[in-house]
Parts: structure tokens; C-alpha cells; sequence
């Protein structure tokens, strides 16, 4: 399941955590990858979750492989095209990826509150 849509409006400051976790010059997880494995988990196939966050299928793949490098267990499953065509799923650990980043996200954000909302009242509105 992708992330709800903020309920603020459009020209609202926002204040969005980016959490990035690198193994040398590599970002290993962040934010596009963490998209990319819930519109796989959502599509069930490569092709169709680039599509639906407005990324190329070689970017998807690329991002893929490098998580899938990165890690001590793949994140994604993919079977080869034919007859019945191909596939892509999360594994295990791809699906217990996605639930620590969000809950790393969702914990900051709970965490910082009284600041993000200081913060954001400093931000001149549109």
C-alpha cells in the first residue's frame, strides 16, 4: 500500500523525513526504492510500478538490483516472461523493509512534532 496523501493543502508547508541509509558512496535504502518495492508489492510486476511513479523500466531495474545487491536477502522475486508472462513479488524481507522504513519515518515524525510545527509556522505561505 503506498503512503496516504497529506490532508494539508496544496500550498501548505510541509515538513517530509527522507531517510537514506548508504553502504559507502551506495544508498542502499531511501525513499524511491522504499516507492518502487510498495507499487511492486501493489503491481505485482517491474513494468507497471515504474509506470504508475513515473519511472523508467531500466531505473526501476537498476534501483532493483542495487537493493537486491545491497542486502543480505533480496527485497524482489522475479519470474521470466513467457506464456503466462512475468512477475515481480516481494519477499519476506522486502515486505519487513518497507514496514521498518515506514515505521522509522512514522516515529520521527511523532517524535519531532512540537518542532515540525514551530518549524513549518516559520515558512512564509504562498
Amino acid at each position: 500500500m503506498a503512503r496516504p496523501k497529506s490532508s494539508t493543502s496544496p500550498g501548505s508547508p510541509q515538513l517530509r523525513f527522507r531517510v537514506r541509509v548508504t553502504r559507502g558512496d551506495d544508498i542502499a535504502i531511501g525513499p524511491g526504492k522504499i516507492a518502487l518495492l510498495e507499487a511492486i508489492r501493489e503491481h505485482g510486476s517491474i513494468t507497471v510500478a515504474a509506470q504508475s511513479i513515473g519511472m523508467s523500466y531500466r531505473r526501476a531495474w537498476l534501483l532493483l538490483d542495487e537493493v537486491n545487491r545491497l542486502l543480505r536477502k533480496p527485497a524482489t522475486a522475479s519470474a521470466q516472461g513467457g506464456q503466462h508472462g512475468g512477475g515481480s513479488v516481494l519477499t519476506p524481507e522486502g515486505e519487513e523493509l518497507i514496514a521498518l522504513y515506514r515505521q522509522i519515518e512514522d516515529r520521527a515524525q511523532q517524535a519531532c512534532a512540537p518542532e515540525i510545527a514551530r518549524l513549518l509556522k516559520m515558512v512564509a505561505k504562498g
